[in-house]
């Protein structure tokens, strides 16, 4: 019988946790861990993501401060404020939600931040370090995708894992850290893409399949191994007539059909999307623990 991986019950864990942690370091007199976000524009989704970020930072005790600004902000006034938060003693780490306006190149902004205070994971000293295995900040999406197998005690060792998506953000780190020496790694990972041939009997062969394509129910129940895992990170928004908004989130699996085949598999909502959240506050705290001094 499939077990749903409940990212809301793994988020609720992680953030109980956390909470007494922040507890405890108010109590020794430090400060709580400090997040910000860069909002640029006023996307919907953007808007709703950090909505969330900064329900959790009060949930859990962390100071979040929000710095909007409006989508005509020119590259250069953009990296003059993010040089303004690398030298901000008092902040730990920030993200610059993404996506950004067009005239705006996301890889300079993503550079400008200071590795230290990159609580993404994104910049390339970060990428770096995750490689070669050295302890960093993760891709708070794949450090969420770890943290719920960790949960359930799901381990990629020994397995065949096929990663079907290869960004930067989710596909590529995820297969480096589910090959990787670490307790749910150890696995052999297929990276798959459009150009990938055979792409069907690749995802059938998996023993985890992790779906990034971003395609709606892209992967049906005949390309899923049975008794496969399945960590489907897709959220996509597609017409439904029967609902108030007129649409629905679904996956990048056909989740009804698939579900019926798989050991384990995360909902959309509910899966990966609440742990995406919780891989960025465990990399705060983090954060805040080397820029707080050490007590006897």
């Amino acid at each position: 019988m499939t077990q749903i991986l409940d990212g809301k019950a793994v988020s609720a864990a992680v953030k109980a946790q956390l909470a007494k942690e922040v507890a405890h370091m108010v109590l020794m007199g430090q400060a709580p861990p400090h997040l910000a976000a860069v909002l640029v524009g006023d996307n919907p989704a953007s808007k709703a993501y950090v909505g969330n970020k900064i329900k959790f930072c009060k949930e859990v005790g962390y100071k979040s401060t929000l710095r909007e600004f409006p989508s005509t902000i020119s590259q250069e006034d953009l990296l003059h404020q993010i040089a303004l938060l690398n030298q901000d003693k008092g902040l730990d780490g920030y993200i610059v939600q993404l996506p950004l306006p067009s005239h705006i190149h996301e890889d300079k902004v993503v550079e400008a931040v200071d590795p230290e205070k990159d609580v993404d994971g994104f910049h390339v000293v970060n990428v770096g370090k995750m490689v070669a295995g050295l302890p960093t900040f993760l891709p708070a999406t794949p450090y969420g995708i770890t943290k719920i197998m960790e949960h359930y005690g799901i381990s990629a060792a020994g397995k065949h894992v096929v990663v079907l998506g290869r960004s930067h953000i989710v596909g590529r780190p995820i297969s480096v850290l589910l090959s990787q020496d670490r307790p749910y790694g150890n696995g052999t990972v297929t990276v798959c893409h459009s150009r990938t041939k055979n792409l069907k009997e690749l995802c059938a062969a998996a023993d985890i399949l992790v779906a990034a394509i971003g395609r709606p129910r892209y992967v049906t129940a005949d390309m899923v191994k049975e008794g496969a895992v399945v960590i489907d990170v897709g959220i996509n928004r597609v017409e439904d007539q029967f609902t108030k908004s007129g649409y629905a989130l679904v996956g990048d699996v056909d989740f009804d059909a698939v579900s019926l085949k798989t050991s384990y598999i995360t909902p959309v909502p509910g899966g990966v999307g609440p742990m995406t959240i919780v891989g960025l506050m465990l990399n705060t705290m983090l954060a805040a623990k080397k820029n707080r001094p050490t007590r006897p």
